[in-house]
């Protein structure tokens, strides 16, 4: 069941990592968002410069993670967050000079967790806004609790349940909608004509992997696909029944502890070439570099910034932020980018809504409007945002991703800017 429950978080995150972009391979040339990104945090967020008033009601500001049991997905998404909060009170005036002050609920184990949280949520006196790390579990009981009362600003969805909400903004990407770059990618720029697309086979990630599969077949691409359980970790059997050694890409669809297996496997059949090997970036982890020394030497998508893409000038002002206030260390892991800058966005929301009314006047349904009116660039995320484009998943408002080479030591090259998807994926 853990096993499970961490493949279904892989899937579904390696869905909002990556996305299936905007524009061309040049749209994304100069790193990250270009000259869009984001580097003074006052401006960003509609604020002033200076310390919040602590004699100042504060502003309630909802925060909801699945930490504290057997399954974390993302512990550091709560870094991120509690990180942006303590340098908007030091730094951004807080809200119209009132401190911030988030009111967190975290889920461990249980499906009825996420009714406590919402019910703890609505019974917060001048809470208006919720932001969601990375839950799975107690998700749907979440929004049922909350019957669009108060609205939820994620970074990265890890179920398909937040795509569907009508009171949910998904900053980052989600799901189904993030894989099809993939295509983009093996078409214009490895101009592969045969992929070997090699999966985990468990309910997370068998949807993701068949969307992936449609979106490379639909830009005429040969797919040879082969999947695998959970609990299998020698997994050269199915690197050859994929045709890996032959094929022009190879797509690796895996959480931390498989990327291990993955690596090793790859390298055990000669397969090494880091341009053709294209994963998630959940095989940035230090469980991975526990094991094997560095991260593998691969291509990764993400539809954040890269910690180690030195030609995005988003990343030094918010590593500065991350040493002064909050956790350092952990400045690179994803989870802390994304919730970071999902708050940070968040923040901007609740200036736009006092500047226009007040502090007082900051309600539910006016942050939700200014959450789904924002069109980017997304502080550490994409350069654009369109909320509502998809009919069926109106909570998404990214579909967008980058795509770098790692070349060991920490070194990463830009391989691609923000591509777009096949069009009808």
């Amino acid at each position: 069941m853990r096993k499970r429950q961490r493949l279904l978080f892989a899937a579904t995150v390696l869905v909002a990592v990556l996305a299936y972009a905007v524009s061309s391979i040049a749209a994304g040339s100069g790193g990250g968002l270009g000259a869009g990104a984001v580097t003074n945090y006052v401006k960003y967020v509609d604020g002033k410069s200076g310390k919040a008033n602590p004699k100042l009601s504060p502003v309630q500001v909802g925060f909801v993670n699945q930490q504290g049991g057997a399954v974390v997905i993302g512990a550091n998404a709560t870094n991120g967050a509690e990180l942006a909060v303590n340098y908007a009170n030091a730094n951004l005036d807080g809200i119209d000079g009132h401190p911030i002050k988030i009111d967190t609920c975290f889920i461990a184990s249980a499906e009825a967790e996420g009714t406590t949280c919402g019910q703890q949520f609505l019974a917060t006196k001048g809470l208006s806004v919720i932001d969601e790390g990375a839950v799975a579990t107690g998700i749907q009981s979440l929004y049922r609790t909350l019957g669009g009362a108060r609205p939820v600003i994620a970074g990265v969805s890890v179920t398909p349940v937040d795509a569907v909400q009508k009171y949910a903004v998904i900053l980052f990407g989600d799901g189904l909608h993030v894989l099809p770059p993939y295509a983009t990618y093996a078409k214009t720029v490895l101009h592969a004509k045969t992929v070997a697309d090699i999966y985990e086979n468990e309910p997370g990630i068998v949807p993701s992997a068949q969307a992936q599969i449609a979106a490379l077949k639909a830009d005429g691409i040969t797919v040879t696909s082969a999947a695998y359980p959970p609990t299998e970790t020698d997994v050269i059997t199915p690197l050859t029944s994929a045709n890996a050694a032959s094929a022009d890409m190879v797509i690796v669809n895996t959480d931390a502890n498989g990327c291990v297996n993955m690596a090793n496997a790859l390298t055990q059949v000669g397969i090494t070439d880091p341009k053709k090997i294209v994963a998630n970036p959940l095989c940035l982890n230090a469980q991975v570099i526990s094991a094997l020394g560095d991260f593998p030497k691969w291509t990764y998508g993400i539809a954040s910034s890269l910690d180690g893409d030195t030609s995005d000038k988003g990343v030094a002002p918010y590593v500065a932020v991350a040493k002064k206030f909050g956790d350092g260390a952990n400045a690179a892991d994803p989870w802390n980018i994304v919730n970071f800058g999902v708050m940070v966005s968040t923040i901007r929301f609740l200036n736009e809504v006092a500047a226009k009314y007040g502090v007082s006047g900051i309600t539910p349904a006016r942050v939700l409007a200014e959450a789904k009116a924002f069109k980017g660039p997304q502080a550490l995320g994409a350069p654009s945002l369109s909320c509502g484009k998809f009919k069926s998943a109106p909570a998404v408002c990214n579909d967008r991703a980058q795509f770098f080479a790692y070349q060991g030591k920490g070194v990463f090259v830009k391989e691609a800017g923000w591509l777009e998807g096949p069009p009808g994926t």
